[in-house]
């Protein structure tokens, strides 16, 4: 293959640099970019070529994880050592994260529930959650530090890694999740797994920037979006997807994000456009009250991280629509929009924990950065920037700060 120097991706988003309101105007479908606002990157890329120390940080962070990353060898789900119902190494298969051995029975089965308490064995390289994380995290770093430093080292990597998990016939991932959050001794696999595939949008975004770039060849880029059609045409019509989709909480937003996202990266316009209205009419209007909070991620022990975890979906939703000329940002329904529930983040930010309403057993404020982010580019308001710029110089390396019109929350 034939590679472009990447520098030349500056050519493909000439968009002009939103006005400097609240109502933000369509991108475009074909602005080069799916998440990433990549004409805001220009304007980091440009600043780290400076040496402007507001970006430094998280650039040398950023390059750190990259470089680490070309000495990993490329993930695939057949490296795991049990295996899902199916018996096929190729199925992605997963437990649930919070359920553990039962301290009533003999064989530990059927596993209990304990909400917010991370079991460390769904996190091992048994299964596949871990795995998925890995590459993910490591397809992204390597796709903006080839973005951001214009070393060819790193896309090229990147390219092996995802024609490793995606194409290569020994080692891809068949594209369902039927065995995902699995419960020993209850069921093979759930509905509510399809979250972990939130960070396969962090990947189509990686793909989009290596294309665009020159790094990847025509025939992978549509090897790709195949994979993520068929993906997506099981999200839309297995009973796990149509379970994942009717959730009333963050579920149900990161299945409307994940719809939309990968159908807007395979070409299916429309159906994008369908995913969000359904986010903006079912899940929306009904998880967001008129006080901002939402209240179904109030009902758990981790009511900060949750709601803004929440809020990582709403702000990718929010970028979507932008896509598509449609303002998800400035949505309204029986007094009920998006802008209040960030804005109820945005007050805590500075304040300790115990200025939190709510139920946190383990409060990160550094959680909220992504979100603010998110906000302040959005809406412009001066609560919103004065947040994001706290949060930044507290947080100073988080990847949020070189991803804008994307947010992360782990």
């Amino acid at each position: 293959m034939i590679y472009r120097n990447i520098a030349v991706i500056s050519m493909l988003f000439s968009t002009a640099v939103f006005a400097d309101t609240g109502h933000l105007p369509a991108q475009g479908e074909k602005d080069g970019c799916l998440t990433w606002d990549c004409q805001q990157m220009l304007t980091i890329k440009h600043g780290i070529g400076q040496g402007d120390k507001t970006w430094l940080p998280a650039w040398q962070h950023l390059q750190q994880q990259a470089d680490q990353a070309l000495q990993h060898q490329p993930w695939s789900v057949t490296d795991k050592k049990l295996l899902p119902a199916s018996g096929n190494k190729h199925d992605y298969y997963s437990f649930g994260p919070y359920w553990w051995p039962n301290p009533d029975t003999k064989n530990h089965l059927p596993y209990i529930r304990k909400d917010g308490q991370i079991n460390p064995s769904s996190k091992t390289d048994d299964t596949d959650s871990k795995r998925l994380v890995q590459f993910s995290d490591d397809v992204r770093a390597l796709s903006l530090a080839a973005f951001y430093s214009a070393d060819a080292r790193y896309a090229q990597k990147a390219e092996v890694m995802l024609n490793t998990w995606f194409l290569k016939k020994e080692t891809r991932m068949n594209p369902n999740l039927s065995y995902a959050q699995a419960i020993p001794g209850v069921v093979d696999g759930r509905g509510i797994g399809i979250i972990d595939t939130r960070v396969l949008i962090d990947v189509a975004d990686s793909i989009m920037l290596l294309q665009h770039a020159g790094y990847l060849s025509e025939k992978d880029v549509q090897g790709y979006k195949n994979w993520y059609a068929t993906y997506t045409t099981w999200l839309l019509n297995s009973s796990n997807g149509q379970e994942e989709g009717n959730w009333y909480n963050n579920h149900g937003a990161w299945y409307d994000a994940q719809v939309t996202a990968f159908s807007l990266f395979s070409g299916d316009i429309k159906q994008a456009r369908r995913q969000i209205d359904i986010f903006k009419y079912r899940h929306l209007a009904a998880q967001v009250n008129v006080k901002g909070e939402m209240t179904a991620e109030l009902e758990r022990t981790r009511t900060f991280h949750y709601t803004n975890f929440a809020l990582a979906a709403y702000a990718k939703m929010g970028r979507y629509g932008e896509k598509v000329g449609d303002d998800v940002w400035n949505f309204e329904l029986d007094g009920r929009t998006m802008k209040p529930a960030f804005a109820l983040v945005s007050q805590q930010t500075g304040k300790p924990a115990s200025d939190w309403k709510y139920q946190e057993i383990k409060y990160v404020p550094e959680e909220a950065t992504g979100p603010m982010l998110a906000a302040a580019r959005a809406w412009k308001d001066d609560s919103f920037r004065n947040s994001a710029d706290q949060l930044v110089k507290e947080n100073p390396t988080d990847i949020n700060i070189l991803t804008p019109g994307s947010v992360l929350v782990k």
